[in-house]
């Protein structure tokens, strides 16, 4: 999803920032490592950052984001900036050895060549060493952005061969809000802003019958657990495993439960402002007073416990229901 330099920098002011300086200042580094949690804006920036490069009417340090030069960057089609992306599960050393032969060319249209690698993290062992050699020997007129969300495994001596911008995690107020100009109701929209720190995913999420019936069957089964043992089964069989059919959707199901009873937490320690079901305060607080806090926070473990036990082989059906009787009943969760 294409942003200009005023929307992501609502986002991401310092990573942009560092990046106007290096601009401003003409001390552009060779090699960047652009890091942070999926969605907070890294490879907008690095393409933001191509565009001020690359931009024939630049003004300062911000892309024109019209010229030809802006345009083809967008489109995946200007001949001095490479993108590689993992193929398959990793990045492979020919890759890297594809891109530096590209790189001993002369630039086609202008005097500097870039290249984003995405995913850096997920590079075998020998692309990462080919990689290597290629930033202990830079061309001046190459510049390296590598974006990753793990920035751990990433080999020190690459680490060390770039300057590293950081991209924090999108305060939820912020992509609520924006949600909220997208048309999103604010009851969704606060419930996708934390399930994703994505603007892209939290949208299509918000946006989907499937989430908006997902948030409906999660306030089903909590209010089953508040009367019987019993009517909880029912709904966990014939809405929640029907609903929640693959792991993935259980774990964000799971991750809904939660946040359930967090909000029974807000509640009882006077901190209903940071509620995340703020439309339905009055249902929880009826609720809020069966449990102690030490009961809520054990029942907030207990799902925590579950969605582990989602990458075993545990049946689900069976999972749900031992965890239906662990926030009833107060049984152990085995």
């Amino acid at each position: 999803m294409s942003m200009s330099w005023e929307q992501l920098e609502q986002y991401q002011p310092n990573a942009l920032r560092m990046i106007a300086n290096s601009i401003q200042k003409g001390r552009v580094a060779h090699a960047y490592l652009f890091e942070g949690q999926r969605g907070t804006g890294k490879k907008e920036a690095s393409l933001l950052f191509a565009k001020s490069l690359f931009c024939l009417n630049r003004s300062t340090y911000k892309p024109c984001y019209q010229c030809i030069n802006c345009r083809r960057i967008d489109s995946g089609n200007h001949p001095d900036v490479h993108i590689v992306a993992p193929d398959g599960q990793s990045i492979k050393k020919h890759q890297i050895d594809q891109l530096q032969e590209e790189f001993t060319k002369t630039a086609m249209e202008s005097n500097k060549k870039l290249y984003i690698i995405e995913h850096a993290d997920q590079m075998t062992v020998n692309a990462a060493n080919s990689l290597l050699k290629f930033l202990e020997e830079p061309s001046s007129n190459t510049i390296a952005i590598l974006l990753t969300e793990q920035l751990h495994r990433m080999l020190n001596t690459i680490i060390s061969r770039c300057q590293i911008i950081s991209f924090k995690p999108l305060p939820t107020r912020i992509l609520t809000a924006y949600l909220e100009e997208q048309g999103i109701p604010r009851h969704i929209a606060v419930l996708a802003a934390h399930v994703t720190n994505s603007r892209q995913e939290a949208l299509e999420l918000s946006q989907s019958d499937w989430f908006a019936q997902a948030r409906k069957i999660v306030l089903q089964l909590y209010e089953a657990l508040n009367k019987s043992y019993i009517q909880a089964l029912f709904v966990i069989q014939d809405q929640w495993l029907p609903h929640f059919a693959d792991k993935e959707q259980m774990s964000l199901g799971l991750d809904l439960l939660l946040y359930l009873y967090k909000d029974l937490l807000y509640i009882q320690t006077n901190k209903e402002e940071k509620m995340i079901y703020d439309d339905c305060i009055a249902e929880l607080k009826q609720y809020s007073f069966l449990y102690s806090q030490k009961r809520v926070i054990e029942n907030m473990s207990a799902i925590l416990r579950a969605k582990a036990r989602l990458n075993t082989n545990m049946n689900p059906q069976l999972l749900m229901e031992q965890l239906a009787l662990q926030l009833r009943e107060g049984s152990t969760f085995v």
